[in-house]
């Protein structure tokens, strides 16, 4: 890359008082008014620099003709415009909007984490693996409203979301979200949806520390009335769940129901406020229905084929704070857990097999936790689980292993499972958002 000579060189702009403006990863310790005054000044020096390598984006603007789109504040008030980088052409690209005090959509981690693991990945039912919207146009939302029209329909697309958004949401299919520092509060539900990736999201349930908040709240059953923070259902498949905080779902955290499909969940932390769940006919008392994740609903499906399907990878997730069941509890599914980490000290359990379950977990850790592993009131006739290389620091109770159902040891994907020595320091500080 050749610069204009009668600009001066990158050198000159990294000493003081430049330096700290320049260098992003010092950013967070300058005031608003220094940091836009920096990015003024960047605007200015890249507009004029002569950049001549096609497709290079600097931060703070759209990028010039045949440029990339380039990063920096999210549009808004607050901020000083941005000039692009010169494109193919050559020439300087046009100013970008202004920047927000917020910062967030461009800063959005539009690359993901690499190629999807677990049943996610496996070829079927017309998809060869799980990409989302890849082949589609990036869109950035900040409102439920925009949301829901860009994640409808079958169209695939890159949905970047920003900012704090409450209400339902229904996904299509060939869809990616991925949150900027976003969070919706309320309901998430993927039904018949195919090939979906949701990322870097949290997403909290309309019940924090009182299931009576949630609209479909009915009394006289208690909290399993009310909606799931999050439910993938209905023969959707092909879903890849991936760095999400997900907690205080009414019903549950994360279900997985109805013929659904080829899903993982990874790198998420699931856990709830502390609750109670005292009246109507499905009282849990105490322990305040705070159940994460219900794969298979039923143990006598009738509309859905849940004795092929419900097949789903958990790896890198973490069960914490305030969990009492449901870590997962499975039905029928071949359910592949490797390098999780469970540590509610508060919950009655963690995996539970009922019926038909064929479960496989690996490499893990439970730490500080009651009953890693139980069968449900003799579903070890009909289920399996196999259990290897896990550590079970400081627990009591059942860790089952066996069963008399048929043994899940080989699931039909490649994977390479982290050693435990460290695995529960990286899973607290990697798990979640990134």
């Amino acid at each position: 890359m050749m610069l204009n000579t009668d600009w001066p060189p990158r050198a000159d702009l990294s000493s003081p008082p430049f330096g700290a403006h320049v260098l992003r990863a010092n950013e967070a310790r300058l005031k608003k008014s220094d940091r836009l005054a920096a990015y003024g000044l960047m605007a200015i020096w890249l507009a004029g620099c002569g950049c001549s390598s096609p497709g290079r984006a600097e931060p703070g603007g759209a990028a010039g003709n045949g440029g990339a789109t380039g990063g920096g504040e999210t549009t808004g008030s607050g901020g000083a415009a941005g000039a692009g980088v010169a494109g193919s052409s050559g020439t300087a690209g046009s100013a970008g909007a202004g920047g927000s005090e917020e910062g967030g959509l461009g800063e959005c981690p539009l690359d993901g984490p690499g190629d999807v693991v677990g049943w996610a990945s496996v070829p079927d039912l017309g998809v060869t693996t799980t990409v989302g919207g890849a082949a589609g146009p990036t869109v950035s939302v900040s409102s439920i409203a925009e949301l829901r029209t860009h994640v409808a329909g079958t169209a695939p697309k890159i949905i970047q979301v920003k900012g704090t958004l409450r209400g339902n949401l229904t996904i299509g299919s060939n869809k990616t979200i991925v949150g900027c520092g976003a969070r919706i509060e309320g309901h998430i539900e993927m039904s018949g949806s195919v090939n979906v990736i949701f990322r870097n999201m949290t997403v909290v349930g309309y019940a924090v520390g009182d299931c009576a908040l949630d609209p479909t709240y009915d009394p006289a059953v208690g909290c399993s009335s009310g909606f799931d923070a999050m439910t993938i259902q209905k023969n959707a498949h092909h879903v890849w769940v991936d760095h999400c905080d997900i907690s205080d779902g009414t019903d549950g955290n994360l279900d997985i129901t109805n013929g659904a499909n080829y899903v993982t969940v990874s790198w998420t932390k699931f856990h709830y406020s502390p609750r109670t769940d005292d009246v109507g006919n499905d009282s849990t008392g105490a322990f305040g229905h705070r159940y994460a994740n219900l794969v298979g609903s039923t143990d006598t499906p009738v509309t859905y084929d849940d004795a092929n399907t419900l097949n789903v990878t958990w790896h890198h997730n973490w069960w914490t704070d305030n969990v009492s069941q449901r870590q997962p509890r499975v039905r029928f599914g071949k359910n592949h857990l490797f390098n999780n980490l469970w540590s509610s000290p508060t919950g009655s359990y963690c995996i539970r097999a009922g019926t038909s379950a064929r479960i496989l977990v690996e490499s893990s850790v439970f730490s500080g936790v009651v009953n890693p592993q139980e069968f449900y009131e003799g579903s070890d006739q009909n289920a399996s689980i196999t259990a290897a290389d896990n550590v079970y620091d400081n627990t009591t109770g059942t860790v089952a292993n066996g069963g008399g159902g048929p043994a899940f040891t080989t699931p039909p994907y490649t994977y390479t499972p982290d050693a435990t020595g460290t695995l529960q320091a990286s899973i607290q500080s990697l798990s979640g958002p990134r």
